[in-house]
């Protein structure tokens, strides 16, 4: 007969485990979303036997995962609902992304390996109530005038999915320091996100002047007569010839 101290135990250890588990599946699948299941229990310090003793399958791993990130990432937007109903949707966003942003990339890595693995339907399931929330906060912005409207909320909130997958990225990678990356995430996401300034209207061309009328040409001048050939001087007669000889 088992004692109720060692039953209890046994439970709070396999919690325990099965916890390990997901947090690790968390942090693999959001670095690389194929690892397996040899990845999952390496990460989590357990063997094959106790890996499958909590989940008989990867889609299982997979699908824990999921509602874990999700799951966290409700709880930090209730946090902020004190203020989002009626604060500025900017300032919601920044707060959101500074409290939250690894967690929300690493969803992005899950979601990723959920998709391969998980029906869609299941997958909307799990993911519609947070997804609905940060949608619904970037439409408020762009009611508010304090978004950009010109492209849909829907589209907006992948960009930011995608900046928070591409930092999570560079920080396993090395090339950002987590530090840093909230403020870099929150510039590049606020700044694409912002109202655009109308386009100046282009000015009206200028109309060419018209084209000065060529000056008449020059009246030529009118040849100048040239002066009449001088008649040669005519030959002096020769002096006549003496009739008269010497004598």
């Amino acid at each position: 007969m088992v004692r109720p101290a060692a039953a209890g135990t046994r439970r709070a250890d396999a919690r325990q485990n099965a916890d390990k588990i997901v947090d690790a599946a968390i942090d693999c699948l959001g670095r690389k979303p194929a690892a397996s299941m040899v990845d999952i229990a390496q990460a989590a310090g357990v063997g094959r036997v106790t890996l499958y003793g909590h989940f008989s399958s990867r889609e299982a791993v997979v699908e824990a995962a999921l509602a874990r990130v999700i799951e966290r990432g409700q709880g930090t937007l209730d946090g902020l609902d004190d203020t989002a109903a009626e604060g500025d949707p900017r300032e919601v966003l920044r707060r959101l992304i500074e409290s939250s942003w690894m967690l929300i990339a690493q969803a992005s890595g899950v979601l990723e390996a959920a998709q391969a693995t998980l029906s869609p339907q299941r997958i909307h399931d799990l993911h519609a109530v947070p997804e609905r929330r940060v949608l619904a906060l970037i439409e408020r912005g762009q009611e508010q005038g304090v978004f950009r409207d010109d492209l849909p909320a829907a589209w907006l909130s992948n960009a930011l999915h995608h900046v928070l997958k591409g930092a999570a990225a560079d920080v396993n990678g090395g090339r950002l320091d987590p530090e840093q990356a909230p403020q870099f995430i929150t510039g590049i996401v606020l700044a694409a996100a912002a109202p655009q300034a109308p386009a100046a209207p282009r000015a009206e061309a200028t109309p060419q002047a018209e084209a000065a009328p060529h000056a008449e040409a020059a009246p030529q001048a009118k040849a100048t007569p040239q002066a009449k050939a001088t008649p040669r001087a005519e030959a002096a007669p020769q002096a006549e010839e003496s009739n008269g000889r010497t004598s």
